[in-house]
């Protein structure tokens, strides 16, 4: 596809650079010519330097021959008539636009967004916030991601000492589990992302990816790691928009306090939250976090806008008695140096946002894409359509159907119903198909397999 991005920041450089390697031909718009210079440095990738809601710098950027406009920048008015301009002079088919402020996304005033030719609006922000107060759910898991409107989750945790599966074989889950089923798509051990079958013995230190339906994803976390006791105290380190909206969905449920370095912004924070406290200070003060007792911390989140604050922070926290620790790392580098190891959780905006905007670029009718182990490997949702003569998968058992290497179909939700694909599952029209990929250059197989045959309607 011809994709042309608005916006070089950090959002829009890391989305370039996972569409790049899809084989993409990527334009990048910024009015910063030196960020420009930047990623064409390390991309392979155009760039036009100037405004992205000015009509000219978008014809020059190929808006009249592109497939898809990403508007990405750091200003929702740039972004919305950005939007505008592609559909209005450039009639440019798909339109998807990064959304900060809340006020567009929740009007009482029907959909602003509507008149502006917005396909799709991306908070990232949002999705961040949405990530992370999963995790408050289970305790016990590292990522927590949804399929078909939350009916099915897949779910990643790191196998300890006192699971009752350590050491078995995963065929023994269904004797542990009579009630329950699920289904284990992958284990990451030691640097290695292995495919298991029901002779795999998981060790302690395993990072296990399984897929369940949300009643039954508990269940599974009891047969990984010994039962951990309810969260109940929460400490916040930055009151930006992702620290604020978790706050506002943690406080009625949770102790939660928040630290702000920022007068004014702190005093914002304690105007609009009800019953957090707001703390005035920075969030890598020793004597701060010893006074507020952050060792009786079920979990302390760092999510200001600074990376190595975040990383700071959290290790001292930790030091100094935190339960559980959870950084926002916007430098992929980082994310791998640090998850496991002091740090528990790692969270990367950029490959939380990566997802929105991939289930738009793939063929076939894909409702969701969730990147994994830093965009190595893959989670999607795919909709079956067609009968045996149109599909390739339609009316064919698990077992029967040829999947690409290092891709495997792991569940499949039938209306309100949660089946794991085991080998005697047959595909049904209509089907919602979750498939894991464990190597993400077979996508391209993979969505030639989900397409219907040419001539279906």
């Amino acid at each position: 596809m011809k994709i042309l991005i608005l916006g070089g920041g950090q959002v829009g450089a890391n989305v370039a650079e996972n569409l790049l390697s899809e084989n993409n031909d990527i334009t990048v718009v910024d009015q910063n010519a030196a960020r420009l210079k930047q990623l064409q440095d390390r991309l392979d990738i155009r760039t036009v330097a100037g405004n992205a809601a000015h009509p000219q710098v978008l014809a020059d950027a190929g808006a009249a021959d592109s497939d898809m406009v990403l508007a990405l920048t750091r200003d929702d008015e740039t972004n919305l008539v950005a939007c505008k301009m592609a559909e209005a002079c450039f009639n440019i088919p798909t339109r998807i636009a990064r959304i900060r402020s809340s006020d567009y996304l929740e009007s009482e005033h029907g959909d602003p967004l509507a008149h502006f030719g917005i396909e799709s609006a991306i908070c990232p922000e949002q999705i961040v916030t949405d990530h992370i107060y999963q995790l408050f759910a289970y305790p016990g898991a590292l990522q927590v991601l949804d399929f078909a409107d939350g009916k099915l989750q897949l779910v990643v945790s790191r196998a300890h000492s006192g699971g009752k599966l350590l050491g078995m074989p995963l065929r023994h889950i269904r004797e542990h589990m009579p009630d329950a089923d699920c289904r284990v798509c992958a284990v990451h051990r030691r640097d290695t992302l292995l495919v298991p079958d029901g002779d795999t013995v998981l060790e302690e230190g395993d990072e296990v990816f399984f897929v369940a339906a949300r009643e039954h994803v508990q269940a599974m976390l009891k047969e990984l790691r010994f039962s951990e006791r309810p969260l109940r105290r929460i400490m916040i380190a930055g009151g930006g928009n992702i620290g604020y909206r978790l706050a506002k969905l943690l406080e009625n449920d949770f102790s939660v306090k928040v630290i702000e370095a920022r007068p004014e912004r702190a005093q914002w924070l304690a105007e609009r939250l009800e019953h957090a406290l707001v703390l005035r200070g920075e969030a890598t003060d020793e004597e701060l976090l010893d006074a507020e007792n952050v060792d009786e911390m079920d979990v302390f989140c760092a999510l200001t806008n600074d990376d190595e604050d975040n990383i700071m922070s959290t290790l001292l926290a930790k030091r100094m008695g935190a339960r559980r620790v959870v950084a926002l790392v916007n430098r992929t580098s980082y994310v791998d140096l640090l998850e496991g190891h002091r740090i528990d959780i790692v969270i990367s905006p950029h490959l939380s946002t990566i997802g929105s905007i991939l289930a738009h670029i793939r063929q076939g009718d894909v409702e969701a894409v969730h990147p994994l182990r830093r965009g190595a490997s893959e989670a999607m949702e795919v909709i079956i359509h067609g009968d045996a003569q149109q599909s390739r998968l339609t009316g064919r058992r698990i077992d029967q159907i040829d999947m690409p290497h290092g891709s495997h179909i792991v569940a499949a939700i039938r209306g309100e119903q949660v089946l794991m694909a085991h080998h005697d599952l047959t595909v049904e029209n209509g089907d919602h198909l979750i498939i894991f990929l464990s190597r993400r250059r077979v996508i391209r197989q993979v969505e030639k397999l989900i397409q219907v045959k040419l001539g279906f309607l």
